[in-house]
């Protein structure tokens, strides 16, 4: 007899998905996370506001600006549906904000803060996916550990370009013009 097999899913699912989880679209089957604890949303809500000065035109900020941040944007890249923690576009690639409840234009830079539950996902398939959508950097944030590790993409692979722990002043590519205070992404 054979054995049925799943069906893929469709962007329906997504919609259909209750409220308190994250709905996405991995190889075809649909994956739901709960929403993050604030043991992990906190460290994605402390990045973001660290990271600040980046967000905008350079004028409207205290930073260098040239970025367009999101918090859990919905990305949709063929039939990947990946929702991140963080994602961010260069200005000079996405000039206008994004209108609407997903996008297809793949982020400069992506950050996923890895949970127990969400660990091999975030660093075997999304990172597998963010590398084929053209994803240039990734960041896992794994607050457990206290640890923050940068990845770039070449043509092939990813390369890991720093890996940080603790609660040192670090700077990472590509916000590297700002000095990151970890212990203020922990506590």
């Amino acid at each position: 007899m054979p054995i049925p097999s799943k069906r893929e899913a469709t962007y329906q699912d997504v919609l259909e998905a209750p409220d308190h989880v994250v709905a996405e679209i991995l190889d075809g089957q649909l994956e739901l996370s709960p929403r993050p604890s604030g043991k992990h949303g906190r460290p994605a809500t402390r990045l973001t506001v660290a990271l600040g000065g980046f967000d905008g035109d350079g004028e409207d900020s205290d930073g260098p600006g040239g970025w367009y941040f999101l918090f859990e944007p919905e990305l949709h890249f063929g039939r990947q549906i990946v929702v991140p923690d963080v994602a961010a576009w260069q200005r000079t690639r996405l000039p206008d904000d994004i209108d609407g409840p997903f996008t297809q234009v793949a982020p400069d830079w992506a950050c996923e803060v890895s949970s127990p539950s969400t660990a091999s996902r975030d660093r075997i398939v999304k990172m597998r996916i963010y590398h084929e959508a053209g994803v240039h950097w990734v960041w896992i944030v794994d607050p457990d550990a206290r640890s923050i590790e940068v990845f770039e993409r070449d043509d092939t692979a990813w390369r890991r370009v720093a890996a940080v722990e603790g609660i040192d002043v670090v700077r990472l590519p590509p916000f590297g013009a700002l000095a990151l205070k970890l212990a203020g992404l922990w506590r």
